[in-house]
């Protein structure tokens, strides 16, 4: 049975997967080795990565997630293989045969907040776009080459297919990525390939010292996108459509750690979006947009039960209806 939540303009949002729309993420999954704590003073080494974790939170949430990154067949891998395979995902073909399995080193300051050393292979699988509903990328993998060039071509095969709703989230590491002209030039390219653009103030600030936060969601809109959101940790999150600016405030929540929050907060409004009547809309460019103070609301509880906890664990469908 399908929970709802009703928006203040008496439209709806599914909370539980809809129709289970088919859903396909390109880009990175790696390891995320965590520093050592009280009950594990050795570290923990939990899987992770941006596009990764999106597609984790939209299979858990009742779609039928694809994933195409790279993996090697090594203790890290097969450990990357179990979480996928425990919260639904499935690897594309050519997914598990890289020479190493990435990882991300992690460094967490007094606020929980994570910063990261890569060890990376940037190379990804080529996916099969047939049946798609959704396609999503993100991070590294969307900007660095090789894989950035298949990313291109996915997204530029998505819109001249139709019908596939896409959507992009730059998660900016800018110790890897480049230089920043070249990485901005790079993302505006995506943004313009995408139905659906979210990126946090931090990424904002870094491609774009010069500009306001509303000012960098209407450069998205112009670029192409039809929702464009940007997330501000504890302060919620900015949203901006066509025709309408707003925001939505972050649910009160005991912080334990802050990895994979903005990937929980993305696939949450992926969620959110992926209702036929929505998706449709998105796609056509429609005008009626009384559905966006609900996805924003979906989006924020599902990294709030994220932060709630270590790592990178976004939410199953009765965790973000708050059974």
């Amino acid at each position: 049975m399908s929970t709802r939540h009703a928006s203040t303009d008496g439209s709806h949002v599914s909370m539980t997967g809809g129709d289970g729309a088919s859903t396909l993420v390109i880009g990175e999954a790696l390891v995320d080795l965590l520093p050592g704590d009280a009950s594990s003073p050795d570290g923990r080494a939990l899987p992770g990565g941006s596009p990764m974790n999106v597609a984790v939170g939209l299979a858990r949430l009742g779609h039928r997630s694809q994933l195409a990154a790279r993996l090697a067949d090594d203790q890290l891998g097969r450990l990357v293989l179990t979480h996928l395979e425990e919260s639904g995902v499935t690897l594309v073909d050519g997914a598990f045969d890289g020479q190493r399995t990435s990882t991300a080193r992690a460094t967490l300051d007094e606020h929980g907040s994570a910063s990261y050393e890569f060890d990376l292979d940037f190379s990804l699988p080529t996916p099969d776009l047939a049946g798609l509903d959704l396609l999503h990328t993100g991070s590294i993998g969307a900007v660095v080459e090789p894989g950035a060039a298949v990313v291109r071509a996915a997204f530029s095969d998505a819109r001249e297919r139709g019908g596939i709703l896409t959507s992009y989230d730059p998660n900016v590491r800018a110790a890897i990525m480049g230089e920043r002209d070249s990485v901005r030039a790079r993302v505006e390219s995506l943004v313009a390939l995408s139905h659906v653009v979210k990126l946090s103030d931090e990424d904002a600030e870094w491609l774009y010292p010069d500009l306001s936060p509303s000012e960098v969601l209407q450069r998205f809109v112009e670029l192409g996108a039809r929702l464009a959101v940007m997330t501000r940790g504890g302060d919620g999150a900015l949203a901006r459509t066509r025709d309408r600016e707003l925001a939505v405030q972050a649910p009160p929540v005991r912080v334990v750690d802050t990895v994979g929050a903005g990937d929980a907060f993305m696939s949450g409004l992926l969620h959110a979006v992926s209702t036929p009547s929505i998706r449709r809309g998105l796609l056509d460019g429609q005008p009626d947009t009384s559905w966006v103070d609900a996805a924003l609301a979906t989006a924020a509880r599902s990294a709030a039960v994220t932060v709630a906890r270590a790592g990178a664990n976004p939410p199953w469908p009765q965790e973000l209806a708050g059974n």
